[in-house]
């Protein structure tokens, strides 16, 4: 089981990274991204202190933890600058926050992550096979969320996904214990968006190999 979008008491999460690391540990986990909420006032705070804990525990973990971010609710127009200046403060995993129906998303967020070059976007809603198009050709995952009403849309992205070729990543979008997922939640989720067992199986491939190049 990996998932690389997670949250932490760094942003809106219930837990210190020990104790999220230790309940995905304990579960099975091969590796998890801390990728808490961000933009220009707290990326610089956040992230060096996720690659120092994540240098820290990994040196007694079975689990992988990878540092990243997710960049939310940020203007479309700074994504490409927000994305590098991660990148160089050493983000492993960077999310960008998609157009979910849940919230107010700026028009635009979606075709300016991806064009940013973010590893994965988030709940994008109901993102258009133009921007689902784009995202296959720059290798970005588009996400299926098992966090309630974000999920509202994970079939919509499932089907461009396959229309397009799109990579596809299921993620729990955790914020505290009760929130992560098994292997068996997360075949549900990617299976009651539409995929079949083969190109579920594939999805946990790629997203086996992302964490694997890092």
């Amino acid at each position: 089981m990996i998932d690389l979008h997670t949250h932490t008491i760094f942003s809106d999460g219930e837990l210190v990274p020990a104790e999220h690391l230790r309940r995905v540990e304990s579960m099975g986990y091969e590796a998890v991204a801390i990728t808490d909420h961000a933009d220009s006032s707290n990326l610089d705070f956040i992230i060096p202190r996720i690659v120092r804990v994540a240098a820290d525990l990994n040196r007694f973990s079975r689990t992988r933890l990878v540092p990243g971010i997710e960049l939310t609710h940020v203007p479309p127009e700074m994504f490409e600058e927000l994305v590098d200046q991660a990148r160089n403060l050493g983000a492993k995993i960077i999310v960008g926050h998609g157009e979910t129906v849940m919230e107010p998303v700026k028009l635009g967020t979606n075709l300016a992550a991806i064009r940013a070059g973010v590893d994965i976007l988030a709940h994008p809603g109901f993102i258009t096979s133009d921007e689902a198009t784009l995202a296959a050709e720059k290798g970005v995952f588009l996400e299926l969320t098992g966090r309630k009403g974000h999920s509202l849309t994970n079939g919509h992205v499932a089907r461009l996904a396959l229309q397009t070729g799109a990579l596809l990543a299921v993620n729990a979008d955790a914020h505290g214990p009760g929130d992560f997922m098994t292997a068996e939640r997360a075949e549900a989720v990617a299976l009651g968006a539409g995929l079949d067992r083969e190109r579920y199986e594939k999805l946990r491939r790629d997203m086996a190999a992302l964490v694997a190049g890092m």
